[in-house]
């Protein structure tokens, strides 16, 4: 069975750019675009892994992390930032808050999918 990742990215092209490069290496997505609807996705899809952008509309990505990991049924699943935030002080608090990793956007599709790979120790 594939796993699951959730994107959640309030940029449609970064979900469908997102998706396709996970699906192609074998990875089942869905994606949605603001947090509300992630934090109502989540026990639905039930990922195996979160792809988190900070800047959305609505609430941000900073919350939708501190709202999953204070909540027990979601608290161990990893979280990936993806953001286009690289400044030092808002890695920290991703880390601070519980993330388990951070993109920068545009680092490309290569980082990306090094990251996904290193949550499920694929080689």
């Amino acid at each position: 069975m594939s796993k699951k990742i959730l994107i959640v990215d309030d940029e449609k092209l970064i979900v469908k750019m997102s998706s396709i490069i996970l699906e192609q290496a074998g990875y089942e997505t869905e994606g949605v675009h603001d947090g509300e609807t992630a934090l109502e996705t989540v026990p639905v899809f039930k990922p195996d892994l979160i792809l988190l952008d900070l800047m959305m509309p609505g609430i941000d990505g900073f919350q939708v992390l501190e709202r999953l990991k204070a909540d027990d049924s979601t608290c161990d699943i990893p979280v990936i930032i993806v953001s286009a935030l690289e400044e030092k002080e808002n890695i920290e608090k991703a880390d601070k808050l519980g993330a388990t990793d951070y993109v920068v956007k545009g680092s490309g599709p290569k980082k990306l999918l090094e990251a996904v790979n290193s949550i499920f120790a694929v080689k």
